[in-house]
């Protein structure tokens, strides 16, 4: 079939303008996964502009496309698409975030939380839905002269959009990828029916629908059966929506091996290097994360303090550094959170440290090079999320550890699904659990070690960022899109 342009659509873009001019790179997995992608065929990226010199950039194209060149390489054309500001705060902090999140993520505690009133249906229909409108708008303006234009929409924050498109544009083909879990069906009964109803119809609007992993496209074929009563084959994995066949599919995002080795050879990540050796003891335990509460840091530190208890041969010789970014600082349980985090820090320290040694050393930023420095001499990554989409610092990490270091893998992760044979699989929730795998981690045999180390970088690097545009772009010709 002839190659056409593709339209990307997303929340986040992959630039943000700064306020002196400067051009920052668009953060989270999913810029990552998408610039991959935009690199690699010549594609419109429509997103939404959230800074005011977004807006201003975008008022100054006259809100069509123009071409911007990324911090790191890489040129793109992009749209942003600015909504009006209150707007935008209730489809972020009120609608994605918290409640699809937490939904997804399976975090809310239900005796508690949430309360869906006046507040929160509102937020969905004049902020969700009306930022869906805003950026609907802005694709089909760019489809109006395209024959069967391929549109593909990611994540969470765009559920009802799709719809619009189809509504207006029957001839274009939807490929909607989806980074975050897909929980199971009663997690979903939080919402009022009739949410529920909009946002499994929007999604439904789709041709093609993507996870990480099968377990996520099973839980979505089971949402489809019992909240929307449809007619679904989960062999084949299609649902049969109004009078259209919608195929759901597991594309298992891959990192880019050799651009992370790229980095491990900066000269600002050596000087990290150096830093870090000079003060490194016997062992070092490393987590690199969002401060995020599915990132299930509280349990990941109180895990460390029962091993400390339980191993006391260990102090002084054991150092866990765990570097987070603060995330969704304006949401309150965010907030929250990031002070609950530094007060257990603070405790395992007093309990455990002594005047010339701090069992955590807490980092809170955002660094890459920081991170890629720590990454290369961990003996343990430790990643045990409640859950998560896929989790790139599990692939990211094995690549360029120069220690056979060892990885503690929750069951619940994407990446599971992939890596789990060579990790150290943990139940999340059971801290002995992960406290006895960190202790097995620590003392595993050299020849055991190399055994799973090499085993991890064998599986990360069987496919590239490249094979997961490919894989979904041969569905899409599969399913008679034209691409």
């Amino acid at each position: 079939m002839a190659e056409g342009p593709l339209y990307l659509v997303s929340n986040r873009g992959p630039v943000t303008f700064g306020p002196n001019g400067e051009i920052r790179r668009g953060t989270g997995g999913l810029v990552t996964a998408l610039i991959g992608l935009a690199s690699y065929r010549d594609v419109t990226w429509v997103a939404s502009a959230m800074t005011d010199e977004d807006v201003e950039h975008a008022e100054r194209n006259q809100g069509r496309p123009f071409a911007v060149e990324a911090p790191e390489g890489g040129e793109y054309r992009v749209k942003l698409v600015a909504s009006d500001s209150d707007a935008y705060d209730r489809f972020y902090n009120i609608m994605a975030n918290p409640m699809l999140w937490f939904i997804q993520h399976y975090l809310w505690d239900l005796s508690n939380a949430p309360d869906i009133r006046r507040n929160e249906t509102e937020a969905f229909e004049f902020g969700y839905n009306a930022v869906n409108e805003d950026l609907a708008r802005a694709v089909l303006d760019e489809l109006e002269d395209v024959e069967n234009p391929v549109v593909m929409v990611h994540d969470y924050h765009l559920y009802t959009l799709p719809a619009l498109i189809r509504h207006a544009r029957p001839d274009a083909f939807l490929h909607h990828f989806v980074h975050i879990p897909w929980s199971q069906p009663d997690s979903w009964r939080v919402l009022p029916s009739m949410m529920r109803r909009e946002i499994y119809s929007g999604i439904l609007a789709n041709d093609i629908i993507g996870f990480h992993t099968r377990s996520y496209r099973r839980n979505f074929l089971q949402c489809c059966r019992d909240l929307m009563d449809l007619d679904v084959d989960m062999e084949r994995g299609v649902v049969h929506f109004e009078d259209r066949e919608v195929w759901v599919r597991a594309y298992p995002l891959p990192i880019d091996a050799s651009a992370i080795q790229a980095v491990a050879r900066r000269e600002r990540v050596r000087r990290f290097e150096e830093e870090l050796l000079g003060r490194r003891r016997d062992h070092l335990i490393l987590r690199v994360d969002r401060a995020d509460l599915s990132k299930n840091v509280l349990r990941g530190f109180s895990a460390f303090d029962v091993f400390l208890e339980q191993h006391p041969e260990f102090r002084e010789r054991v150092t866990f550094i765990a570097q987070l970014m603060p995330s969704r600082t304006d949401v309150p349980e965010y907030a929250e959170y990031l002070e609950r985090i530094e007060a257990v820090v603070a405790v395992v320290n007093h309990r455990h440290g002594s005047p010339d040694w701090m069992p955590i050393q807490l980092k809170l930023r955002d660094d890459l090079e920081e991170a890629v420095a720590a990454y290369k001499h961990y003996d343990v990554l430790m990643v045990n999320a409640m859950f998560d989409g896929m989790n790139l610092v599990a692939k990211e990490g094995p690549m360029v550890n120069e220690r056979g270091g060892a990885s503690i893998l929750s069951e619940n992760t994407g990446a599971h699904e992939e890596l789990g044979e060579y990790a150290l699989s943990v139940n999340p929730f059971d801290i002995q659990e992960l406290a006895d795998s960190i202790h097995a981690a620590l003392t595993m045999d050299d020849e055991e070690r190399h055994r799973r180390h090499e085993g991890l970088k064998s599986i990360i690097t069987a496919r590239n960022p490249g094979d997961w545009v490919d894989d979904q772009l041969a569905d899409i010709r599969r399913k008679g899109g034209v691409e």
